[in-house]
């Protein structure tokens, strides 16, 4: 039951419509943070969990419940529209502004002062991978903590992030404006838009969306129907690119699968060939 939940976590997953603009990663989902991360932005999302020893340099904005988990350090606002929870030793160095109840734990820094509607208990939360694991069992709709394992490979096995997919970002991730680099394979889902050159074990682009930067990766690399990179492919196992794609840059890997109505403006670099498909679906 614990390794299903932390394998969970270990994985890096985009829900249809996240947009990273200039200071803010958006979703209209919850937002799941693993530990140990390091991200130069802000978050916006439905709830915004954060593990321990993570490090934002931005503002965390939650129309719910933001619980932000011990030793974590916020470079900006934290805003929750419901509840918040903070864990011993975080720092926030701008304002914390609450409109519902509020935890807190022991040594607790808040630079600008907060504001709670509701009640404030002086009291350490409970540790974020407990609460985690009974949102897991909460998502996916079971009574019995020993199904955890197969519901999650069931909801994460699909090619695309689910309409009700949280945004996941695993620990040890790195995420600023030039590098989005995660120690796994990376999910996109449809109509998203990132800035960044995208660094993953392997990477899976939904339809329609835009990444202005890079892709590259150990794995395989997939790039759905009508998406545009704004900059090279290089993947460590085969490239399939599909219809309507576009690509701006070069694409390398080992093999290709090129739909031909996809569109490749750079070089093509495939030592074990190139296959190029035609009709509606992409091999």
């Amino acid at each position: 039951m614990e390794s299903g939940v932390q394998d969970w976590l270990h994985q890096c997953s985009l829900p249809n419509g996240t947009d990273l603009q200039e200071h803010t990663l958006k979703t209209e989902m919850n937002i799941i943070i693993g530990d140990r991360c390091s991200i130069d932005y802000g978050l916006k999302g439905k709830d915004v969990i954060v593990c321990e020893f993570c490090t934002l340099n931005g503002s965390v904005v939650a129309d719910g419940d933001v619980r932000i988990d011990n030793w974590c350090e916020i470079n900006g606002d934290v805003i929750a529209g419901e509840d918040a929870y903070l864990g011993e030793g975080v720092k926030i160095h701008g304002r914390l502004v609450v409109r519902g109840d509020l935890d807190i734990g022991d040594k607790v820094q808040i630079d600008r002062g907060f504001e709670a509607k509701g009640w404030i208990s002086i009291r350490n939360p409970m540790p974020v991978f407990i609460y985690l694991l009974l949102y897991v069992m909460t998502l996916l709709k079971i009574d019995n903590p020993d199904e955890i394992d197969s519901a999650l490979d069931e909801l994460f096995g699909e090619e695309d992030p689910g309409d009700d997919t949280p945004l996941v970002i695993p620990p040890g991730s790195s995420l600023d404006m030039k590098v989005f680099s995660v120690p796994s394979a990376m999910r996109i889902g449809e109509r998203c838009r990132l800035h960044g050159n995208i660094r993953a074990n392997a990477v899976s682009v939904g339809d329609d969306t835009t990444i202005f930067g890079s892709l590259r990766a150990g794995g395989p690399i997939a790039i759905g129907r009508k998406a545009q990179v704004h900059g090279n492919v290089e993947g460590g196992g085969e490239v399939c690119v599909a219809p309507a794609a576009h690509v701006l840059g070069d694409v390398a890997g080992l093999s290709l699968s090129l739909h031909e109505d996809a569109l490749v403006e750079g070089m093509i670099r495939a030592p074990n060939g190139v296959r190029i498909e035609r009709g509606e679906e992409t091999a």
